[in-house]
């Protein structure tokens, strides 16, 4: 059987509440059953958690099935990959030591038989974004992340949901007012990326990125696509590439 690369990205598990936020990750584990089969590599590329921080002593109640399922396809041999996104980039190396699971903190260019792929979350990559940019410096200092892991896990984790929450919201609202202006900005940010990547490593075939939720799949130039994956909130898509083609598939039942 022809083993292949699954990528999956922004499934934001904790909103808007418990119970919609379980559903969802019944749908993905169920998924992952699935995919098991004819998967060497799965890659999770960011915001598997609308907020994860590692304290020395503790981590985020829930998401049991969800680990157990990561766990036992890690120790079966399929190697699971996680790219940090802007909402979990507090990983530090809590899913390493207890899943195997492979933390990637910056892009990845990844040779894969005849193939070079590009992975990236996508956040704050290409021109705009500067209020984002900002404030993704701050959340990366280690003084503000010292400061952070201070607070109660209670009120911290409690917090950090609420602005989390207020943040995806909001952008969901400007996602469903106008489509296709954000499509055409998600765009020129990525291609403006892209294009840059290509003058450093012009055999690079696939640009694959999450964190913009709206999927597709589109040439880029004669031997290179770009290609956004979407998420596991409105659209519960993915992406599977069999060595020599990339495909986004949507799961067919999300009951």
């Amino acid at each position: 059987m022809q083993k292949k690369l699954y990528f999956a990205s922004d499934f934001h598990f904790g909103i808007p509440d418990r119970i919609k936020s379980r559903k969802r990750e019944d749908i993905f584990v169920r998924w992952l059953e699935e995919v098991k089969n004819d998967a060497s590599e799965i890659y999770l590329m960011g915001d598997l958690f609308d907020f994860w921080f590692e304290y020395k002593t503790a981590i985020p109640k829930g998401y049991v099935r969800l680990l157990g399922k990561l766990a036992e396809l890690s120790d079966s041999g399929i190697k699971i990959h996680l790219f940090r996104g802007n909402h979990d980039m507090w990983a530090f190396d809590y899913l390493t030591e207890e899943l195997n699971i492979e933390l990637h903190r910056e892009p990845l260019i990844l040779q894969t038989g005849s193939k070079l792929l590009y992975l990236a979350h996508g956040d704050g990559l290409g021109p705009g974004d500067h209020g984002y940019k900002i404030i993704k410096k701050i959340f990366q200092n280690k003084l503000n992340q010292w400061f952070f892991r201070w607070i109660h896990p209670d009120l911290g984790i409690k917090l950090a949901l609420f602005w989390s929450r207020k943040s995806r919201y909001a952008s969901e609202i400007k996602e469903a007012e106008d489509d296709g202006y954000n499509l055409k900005k998600i765009r020129e940010r990525l291609i403006v990326h892209s294009l840059e990547i290509l003058k450093k490593n012009p055999q690079v075939n696939w640009f694959v990125y999450g964190h913009y939720h709206l999927p597709f799949n589109e040439a880029l130039n004669d031997n290179s696509r770009i290609v956004v994956l979407g998420d596991w909130i409105t659209h519960f898509s993915y992406a599977v590439f069999d060595g020599e083609k990339m495909e986004i598939k949507k799961v067919t039942s999300n009951g």
